[in-house]
């Protein structure tokens, strides 16, 4: 896609939107829009299936957040309950017609639940140029924290993400729970759906060799009702990459440097 600009296609999907009970948008013409430096798509919508009574020129916009947008709009539900900047429009003449909103689910405002025909999808649109491929194997897989083995399997889950590395999904009797305790996080992914977490429970395994493990905290995770697309990880748990030790068929695999390093770099510190 050329750098620095919009560019967009039209859908063939029914796509809804909703705040509360209002079905704030409903259309069987969306646009997928990609945004110059954003790595996921949005949605935009004719302004003709879009609630546009619910919508005041916003009373603080937030400039600078997409691409150069004209106008943004506060939502005021019929209750009175107001939503700032939930939508915005596009400069130029191509997109003029067509309103966005923010997803309260990836930025914290915006429209609570939306849908594509009629299964929910979550913290933004699936891009049709991204696969997940989620493949029974064989492998024998081995994660290392600190030296010490954790989990290791002969009946490995591997999902291939377009762009992201092989993630290692082992099931749950193959990995040692009792070094882990549950945290409270859930992540959503429209890919897989809703993640549950685990972190190091007291002292790292490896330190009793004199290693320190250094991990970040929600090192594992698990999708324990993935949508129908990844069903083949369901119950499984996966450990990031970028921070455990994996061995592949006997062979240690390199850590990756992703969009998650310095994340996880970060957790790892203030967790210290």
């Amino acid at each position: 896609m050329p750098e620095g600009t919009i560019t967009w296609e039209p859908s063939a999907r029914r796509v809804r939107g909703t705040k509360g009970d209002t079905t704030v948008v409903d259309s069987r013409r969306p646009i997928l829009v990609w945004e110059p430096g954003q790595a996921v798509p949005l949605y935009a919508f004719p302004r003709e299936d879009v609630r546009t009574d619910l919508l005041r020129p916003a009373a603080a916009p937030e400039t600078g957040r997409h691409s150069g947008s004209e106008v943004f709009y506060d939502l005021v539900l019929e209750d009175g309950e107001t939503v700032p900047d939930a939508a915005w429009t596009f400069p130029g003449e191509e997109l003029a017609g067509y309103i966005a909103f923010e997803w309260f689910q990836r930025v914290g405002r915006g429209l609570d639940h939306w849908f594509e025909e009629e299964e929910e999808i979550f913290i933004h649109p699936r891009d049709p140029y991204k696969r997940v491929d989620a493949l029974l194997s064989s492998r024998h897989v081995q994660v290392e924290i600190g030296g010490v083995v954790v989990a290791d399997t002969r009946t490995p889950v591997l999902l291939f993400e377009t762009r992201l590395p092989t993630r290692y999904y082992i099931p749950r009797k193959d990995v040692r729970l009792d070094l882990f305790t549950p945290t409270e996080l859930r992540t959503g992914c429209p890919y897989k759906g809703t993640a549950e977490y685990w972190s190091l429970a007291g002292q790292n395994p490896g330190q009793d060799a004199g290693q320190s493990a250094e991990v970040p905290p929600n090192i594992a995770w698990s999708y324990p009702d993935p949508i129908p697309a990844a069903q083949a990880v369901r119950g499984h748990i996966a450990f990031y990459n970028e921070a455990v030790d994996i061995i592949v068929d006997g062979e240690r695999l390199e850590r990756p440097v992703t969009n998650f390093s310095s994340s996880l770099k970060a957790q790892r510190e203030s967790a210290r």
